[in-house]
């Protein structure tokens, strides 16, 4: 039997506030684009974000183990890919909003 990752934040209340505060504003200044797809998040930051994104991931990773980090950085931008690992057991977009948190940007186009 799998042993079940709890589908829950660690952060206390305001801890998670400030966190989604932080995310919006490096949303509002860097982001680009995204693209949600079957409990996959893309979201394409300028380069210049760089060390910010990778900052977001490791904050995350210690408090949300439901979801799985990855980055792939290029001369173009750096793209943060967030797949939810419980996707077939609940709704998944609510685990993506504070993600998507700050200005709405354009959706990227699908690969």
């Amino acid at each position: 039997m799998s042993e079940r990752l709890p589908i829950a934040c660690s952060l206390s209340t305001d801890a998670l506030a400030d966190r989604i505060g932080w995310i919006a504003s490096l949303n509002r200044g860097s982001l680009r684009g995204h693209r949600l797809q079957r409990g996959t998040l893309r979201l394409l930051y300028d380069v210049a974000a760089a060390e910010d994104v990778r900052m977001l991931v490791e904050r995350e990773q210690e408090c949300c183990g439901f979801l799985r980090f990855a980055i792939e950085e290029s001369n173009d931008g750096i793209e943060l890919c967030i797949e939810a690992l419980v996707q077939d057991e609940i709704e998944v977009d609510p685990l993506f909003a504070p993600f998507l948190s700050g200005v709405p940007t354009p959706s990227m186009p699908a690969r």
